[in-house]
């Protein structure tokens, strides 16, 4: 069993640069050992946090009073089904890291999520989006430890419930770990057809248009930078968890309320009378712009969803004021409650 280490920071491992410190903190660098931790703590009753790569986590000043266990599972392993690839990947491994090893092996399916900041295991908890991709896209099958019954099952895409920036496993957030994802991708030196509009208009292409894999991950790259949101120690803007609150799903009668509120409103008409609503132009438009400060935290300077720690000095309890000055600012200028994405550990952010 992996050494168990008292007292660490856990601010060193979140993107956000946030946290206090872990009761007990250790690595699992197998499946195996990493069941073995975690059933170890459950049979003592003792919490457990599973840790990836802490770009989607705001963990308190408080720390954490049980153990944190990080991924360290590494491993890729690939093969040919129905002229597809099935790429089975283990959590531990660099999200980003996986997709430039797709575009280079002409595995379609996953370019436009280039950039996306950290492990594998995240991706289909999250259903990680952007650029016109989801991973519920490409997803076959995720490999999970079951905490509950204690075995190791394999849920198909339909037993994981994928929605919008959501999956079943955040319906009972500490029941499944994590243990490797297979992905179904398409051999092709062609991207995925092209469904985002600002995307078609970098690459200078039609909207359903397909083009090398390499050209979609360097244009996806080079808006994701204009925004903030590639890693990189020299930007500021960076230490950050990426949006901090996802684009509102309205049901008719909140999308007609909002209407008279925000005539002619930027908005996406989605299935069954839903509407999806920018989260940005909410927050921009109720008098939160780009570069908006409060004391050591403040919104990015380029991308308004994203609420940053620009000098790391900050602790979760400012950032947390924010994102509630804003949630509150927008809800009373809208009538729209806005919901955090990333996971809060030891902290809350009031529902409306």
């Amino acid at each position: 069993m992996a050494d168990r280490l008292a007292g660490v920071p856990l601010a060193p491992y979140t993107t956000l640069r946030t946290g206090g410190p872990a009761r007990a903190f250790t690595q699992a660098r197998t499946q195996d050992e990493l069941i073995a931790i975690v059933a170890e703590a459950d049979r003592a009753r003792e919490p457990v946090l599973v840790l990836g790569g802490g770009s989607n986590l705001v963990v308190s000043d408080d720390g954490f009073d049980g153990l944190v266990v990080r991924v360290a599972t590494l491993g890729v392993e690939e093969m040919s089904q129905d002229g597809r690839v099935l790429v089975t990947v283990q959590a531990g491994e660099d999200w980003d890291a996986l997709v430039a090893r797709c575009v280079a092996e002409g595995w379609s399916g996953v370019e436009c999520l280039s950039g996306v900041p950290g492990l594998v295991g995240s991706t289909p908890i999250q259903n990680v989006g952007a650029y016109g991709q989801d991973v519920s896209q490409t997803v076959a099958a995720v490999r999970v430890y079951d905490r509950r019954t204690g075995e190791v099952r394999d849920l198909t895409a339909a037993e994981c419930g994928f929605a919008y920036r959501h999956s079943a496993f955040k319906h009972e957030p500490d029941r499944h770990v994590v243990l490797a994802v297979t992905y179904a991708l398409e051999r092709s030196p062609l991207s995925g057809p092209v469904a985002y509009k600002e995307l078609a208009a970098r690459l200078g292409v039609e909207i359903g248009a397909r083009v090398p894999l390499a050209e979609a991950r360097e244009a996806v790259l080079e808006l994701r930078r204009g925004k903030g949101m590639v890693l990189d120690p020299g930007d500021p803007d960076t230490r950050s968890a990426g949006s901090f609150f996802t684009n509102p799903v309205l049901g008719p009668e909140e999308a007609a309320a909002l209407e008279l509120r925000a005539p002619g409103h930027p908005r996406w008409d989605m299935p069954g009378g839903m509407v999806k609503v920018p989260a940005a132009w909410l927050i921009e438009n109720a008098g939160f712009p780009k570069g908006y400060e409060k004391g050591r935290v403040r919104i990015s300077t380029k991308h308004t969803l994203a609420l940053t720690n620009p000098t790391g000095e900050a602790g979760a309890a400012e950032l947390l004021a924010l994102a509630r000055e804003v949630r509150e600012g927008v809800h009373e200028k809208f009538g729209v409650w806005l919901v955090n994405e990333p996971v809060l550990v030891g902290a809350r952010l009031e529902l409306g």
